[in-house]
């Protein structure tokens, strides 16, 4: 007796296992984007012609777009190719009840104005903080470290949250900043129609870092990630000549002043 292979079963198990593998492509592109193929091959473990495969599968279907990044360290040489999700991309992995929230909201506005969204947005926020306070304040004083742990708050509530630390070097001193990064936003779409989701987001940040921050960017409004800049102070730390230029390193905070 033959076994038989039903070959309508096996292709469509092939093609489950290859919408599986992409998956696991975009949301890696989502977690370390902007990154590059080669980057996604060695997180992934897959082969350079694997992971290019998928890449241009997911660039096909409008789900992730390719960003040039210049060298940050001296901005010479040719732009690489780095990958991040598209508008599309985000949506895919966003809200499934958008329509019904922007319907809802819509009718509030008309109802009661926009302050009333504005009131419902702070609300929906002062539940983020009330969590996060906790985190923030068990890091200590230090800006950097509690901008760290909101970044880890972030990333735990799906908000893929990560810091870099920029400096800028005088003669006696650098002036330090954070920026911390979000490469998802759920309600993207509706943030961009109701800009008072990020505004009490960003309200949030300042009063659980003790700083005045400000966003660079947004997913909302067109940007890759969303990016609040978040003033550390000058430190009179020696930054050895010989190593690379502030932006591309961390630095370590000895002695601090607010500005």
């Amino acid at each position: 007796m033959y076994s038989m292979t039903n070959p309508t079963s096996s292709r469509a198990q092939a093609a489950d296992t290859e919408e599986r593998t992409r998956d696991k492509v975009l949301h890696a592109v989502l977690e370390h984007g902007p990154v590059s193929a080669a980057e996604l091959g060695e997180i992934l473990g897959f082969t350079p012609a694997a992971v290019r495969r998928h890449l241009d599968a997911l660039s096909r279907g409008g789900l992730i777009e390719i960003k040039l990044v210049t060298n940050s360290a001296s901005g010479a040489g040719r732009p690489a190719r780095r990958y991040v999700l598209s508008r599309q991309g985000q949506s895919k992995l966003g809200d499934d009840y958008l329509v019904i929230a922007r319907d809802a909201l819509n009718a509030l506005s008309e109802a009661a104005g926009e302050e009333a969204v504005a009131v419902f947005a702070r609300r929906r926020y002062a539940d983020m903080e009330q969590r996060y306070r906790p985190v923030v304040e068990a890091a200590g004083p230090e800006i950097e470290a509690r901008a760290e742990a909101l970044a880890r708050a972030l990333s735990e509530d799906g908000f893929v949250g990560s810091t870099t630390v920029v400096g800028q070097k005088s003669p006696h001193s650098t002036m330090l900043a954070v920026q911390l990064c979000q490469g998802h936003c759920p309600i993207q779409q509706l943030a961009a129609e109701f800009p008072a989701f990020c505004d009490s987001e960003t309200e949030v940040f300042a009063r659980l870092l003790g700083v005045d921050v400000r966003r660079l960017s947004t997913l909302s409004s067109g940007g890759h990630v969303c990016t609040t800049h978040i003033p550390v102070g000058r430190t009179r730390s020696a930054v050895r000549d010989s190593e690379p230029a502030p932006g591309t390193r961390r630095v370590s905070i000895n002695l601090q002043e607010r500005p």
